[in-house]
């Protein structure tokens, strides 16, 4: 009888405590936050992703606490919206890090690393293998704190005018590539250029630009990169995935009761967890639908991939040799790398490989 009544009270202590929790949240001031997007409004995907969050927010607070979200350049320029929320002209901004490779290279370890990181992989890092922290306390310079907002996964290696087939072939190309990858590219002759993505296609089409990539088939077929530029390349080997961030000004995270920054975390991870999986569920049919309309896919021969790869190590040497900050971040990732490749040389690629060759059987 001791024991029925005790899993009662027990029971009745956790439906009462259920019970009150929305007047916990009843009893805080409403909040209403402006989110400044990089990305157009067109693409459902990777803008989509800051409007899971903010409704998810609101609906876990009940309606206290909003976050509006913007699309690139309505509330400032679409490269430059963490320099807002650092400078507190919003609160919250989604981007990815590496726009800011400029400011410090070690940006590019929130994002992409060239040959670097899977979707799986970069998250496994964050949530698991000391990512975190390591970038927490590098934003923490800017007076943000940052979170997942979703990866791409592999990216395309975008859209050409003209075939490459070697290394040579890429001198003087001026292409759409920026930060880490961009200055990989200018090792082989490339002329790169950061272009925010809702400016690309006039690039293109102008000819201001031979080549461009974005991001994989589902936005690129939105963004109609195929109506100015016939060749399509994969992989896209500087970003093996290219995960995107939540940004939050720190005076204003400090701000908010408990119970709204534990509903922001959760949304946040939640809108990651969706992004990717909605990239992975549209890009099969947008290739599709590509390659029925005449794009010609082509694969970056092994000379170029080679080429890009030696470079690579060069420029994260460099890169290496004279930034602490990107140092400190460089050497337990590396070490996270090189295990995940090995544990992933094991399971994922030889079923993968073993179907793929099944597929073509």
């Amino acid at each position: 009888m001791k024991r029925r009544s005790f899993l009662s009270g027990a029971a009745a202590g956790v439906a009462a405590g259920i019970a009150s929790a929305p007047a916990i949240v009843q009893a805080n001031t409403t909040i209403n936050w402006r989110l400044a997007s990089s990305f157009p409004k067109s693409l459902d995907t990777i803008f989509g992703a800051a409007e899971i969050m903010a409704k998810r927010v609101s609906a876990l607070t009940d309606g206290k606490f909003n976050i509006r979200v913007f699309p690139g350049g309505e509330l400032v320029p679409a490269l430059q919206v963490m320099d807002a929320v650092q400078a507190g002209t919003v609160e919250m901004g989604h981007s990815a890090s590496y726009y800011y490779f400029g400011k410090d290279a070690t940006f590019a370890f929130d994002t992409a690393v060239p040959f670097g990181l899977t979707a799986r992989q970069q998250t496994a890092w964050i949530d698991q293998g000391g990512g975190r922290q390591l970038m927490r306390d590098f934003f923490a310079e800017y007076g943000v704190i940052n979170f997942m907002g979703g990866n791409t996964g592999c990216q395309m290696g975008g859209w050409f005018r003209r075939e490459v087939k070697t290394p040579q072939d890429l001198h003087g190309l001026k292409m759409r590539v920026g930060g880490f990858a961009g200055r990989v590219m200018q090792k082989l002759g490339v002329v790169p250029q950061q272009i925010a993505g809702g400016d690309i296609y006039p690039a293109l089409e102008k000819g201001t630009i031979d080549a461009a990539e974005w991001i994989g088939p589902y936005d690129d077929e939105k963004l109609g990169f195929n109506k100015v530029a016939p060749f399509y390349y994969t992989p896209g080997w500087w970003e093996p995935s290219a995960q995107l961030s939540f940004y939050v000004n720190k005076k204003e995270w400090d701000k908010l009761p408990k119970e709204y920054q534990a509903a922001l975390e959760v949304a946040t991870y939640e809108a990651h967890v969706a992004m990717q999986a909605m990239y992975d569920a549209r890009n099969p049919t947008a290739l599709a639908r590509l390659m029925k309309n005449g794009v010609k896919l082509r694969t970056f021969s092994k000379a170029i991939l080679d080429a890009c790869y030696e470079a690579a190590q060069e420029v994260i040497e460099e890169e290496a040799t004279k930034n602490a900050k990107f140092k400190k971040v460089l050497e337990p990732w590396r070490r996270f790398h090189q295990d995940q490749n090995n544990w992933y040389s094991v399971a994922e690629s030889p079923v993968q490989s073993y179907l793929i060759g099944r597929r073509k059987s």
